[in-house]
């Protein structure tokens, strides 16, 4: 994790990357528990058998299952010691590129694409890739941004 002491010192990292986050695994038990949270029980995320059946592959996890796992991939790549609160703002150009089979793993790479600094806040838009472990091209790409205050 890097650890940025003041909201400049972030601020001052326009341009780079930030950071990597450890693997994430996407097991079925996981698929089953976004689909009870959000009601999206489609088969081809929640039944294992059809989808080998008809599909003759794994399921695969939602794609907002996939977004939904940025605020901790982003956690655990940076911190601001300074900071005392930390609004999500929204999030431009989503795209889920790939799909997500179970049983796979996933990591977050972060770079900070423009931070635009005042004198309590910063508005970062982050360029973020979730990254399938053993596969090149990034299965979700998204510019996230967010309201950090000190």
């Amino acid at each position: 994790m890097r650890e940025f002491a003041t909201l400049a010192d972030l601020a001052a990292e326009q341009g780079n990357e930030i950071g990597v986050s450890s693997w994430t695994d996407i097991t079925q038990e996981r698929i089953n528990q976004f689909a009870e949270v959000t009601g999206d029980h489609q088969w081809i995320h929640t039944d294992p058998e059809r989808t080998e059946r008809e599909l003759q592959m794994t399921t695969i996890a939602h794609g907002y299952l996939t977004l939904s796992l940025l605020p901790a991939f982003m956690s655990e790549i940076f911190s601001v010691t300074s900071l005392k609160r930390m609004i999500n703002y929204g999030a431009n150009n989503v795209r889920f590129v790939s799909m997500v089979p179970v049983g796979s793993r996933l990591r977050g790479r972060v770079g900070l694409q423009k931070g635009v600094l005042s004198s309590s806040s910063l508005r970062t838009i982050c360029d973020v890739k979730i990254e399938l472990e053993g596969q090149t091209r990034p299965v979700l790409k998204a510019e996230v941004i967010t309201l950090m205050y000190e």
